[in-house]
């Protein structure tokens, strides 16, 4: 056995006599399962619409003026019908109202973007309410991506993104810092095998840990929470790997940061628990907030991995629509990681 797998076995070993290890991988899982899909309710404002008119009269100028003076709508002009899904895909509008007249007779379809649960159901009712205000006109509701408007096809990805910061991040950085107060770290650098192999040797343990999290949060959000499986499934694992990557640098990162394991969950809750909760975009729109805050929110991983991971599970398209996510990560990943090697080979 060499050394290198030798460190591999020393931390899987340890890891599988931590009880509170085998506490945060079952139980936090389902209680945030739990607490999201029951628990909490959002207030969506800002909707983006766009118009398809295929004949203008006086009722429908009516209803687009009402759009406009609507303080929740934004609305992003007139379209034809074979724009509405582009427009929806790339995600330039939320929501989209279809005007028809057929023997005189005006008739509304609505069209809104179901993959973010919370914002297609406020949608569709203050579209309803907005058209409902004139003259008794039936309106016919079209929802995409998310037909039976289940709550998981919201939560999950951010359940996902939350999960692998506390699991990653978190462990990670707090498993090193142990080492620093105990003084076995101070030993193993001292010894012959190099610092990059040490720092790899407790990572491996960690990204396992994470894959098989991974294995299973697929298996319940395809099966149990009946999240449709399609071949997009493939791109949600390489892109989830890479933000497994990315978490495992943030811990190295904070690991060079902290000098006790106290410290270190302290950071890692400021820097990563808070931000993912209520500015990544698992609970409340990015687009509702003030622009300061959207622009904060950049620098946040889950943000980019939550809208990726919505994309390719619920909206099931290609990886060409997720490319600016998956650049991001990536780009974050080679800084975090270059920065955190950086800074521990200098304390070592």
């Amino acid at each position: 056995m060499t050394i290198f797998q030798s460190l591999i076995k020393k931390e899987v070993l340890h890891l599988l006599r931590d009880y509170r290890t085998v506490t945060v991988v079952l139980v936090i899982p389902v209680v945030l399962l739990l607490l999201f899909g029951f628990a909490i309710s959002t207030e969506v404002n800002n909707v983006r619409v766009v118009a398809v008119v295929e004949q203008h009269t006086d009722e429908t100028q009516q209803v687009i003026d009402r759009f406009r003076t609507n303080s929740y709508f934004t609305l992003e002009g007139i379209v034809s019908y074979d724009e509405v899904e582009s427009l929806l895909r790339k995600g330039r509008a939320d929501a989209a109202v279809v005007f028809r007249t057929e023997n005189g007779i005006l008739s509304h379809q609505i069209v809104v973007d179901a993959s973010n649960t919370t914002m297609a159901q406020t949608a569709t009712a203050y579209l309803k309410s907005v058209i409902g205000s004139g003259a008794g006109i039936p309106v016919v509701t079209h929802t995409l991506y998310n037909p039976q408007l289940r709550s998981a096809y919201n939560f999950v990805p951010g359940i996902m993104g939350m999960i692998f910061i506390i699991i990653c991040a978190m462990m990670t950085s707090v498993s090193i810092v142990s080492e620093k107060e105990s003084g076995t770290m101070n030993l193993l650098l001292v010894s012959p095998v190099r610092p990059r192999t040490i720092i790899l040797g407790k990572l491996v343990p960690y990204f396992l840990l994470s894959c098989v999290i991974l294995t299973l949060m697929l298996v319940l959000s395809y099966t149990v929470l009946g999240i449709p499986f399609s071949f997009s499934s493939i791109h949600v694992i390489w892109v989830s790997i890479l933000y497994v990557v990315l978490a495992l640098a943030l811990g190295l990162l904070i690991s060079t940061i902290a000098s006790t394991q106290v410290a270190a969950l302290l950071v890692s809750g400021v820097m990563f628990i808070i931000p993912v909760v209520l500015l990544s975009g698992m609970i409340f729109p990015v687009e509702n907030m003030p622009p300061v805050l959207q622009w904060f929110t950049c620098i946040i991983p889950a943000r980019w991995y939550i809208s990726a991971m919505r994309v390719l599970m619920i909206q099931q398209l290609p990886i060409g629509y997720v490319l600016t996510q998956v650049l991001v990560l990536a780009g974050m990943t080679v800084f975090v990681l270059a920065l955190a090697i950086k800074k521990f080979n200098a304390k070592k």
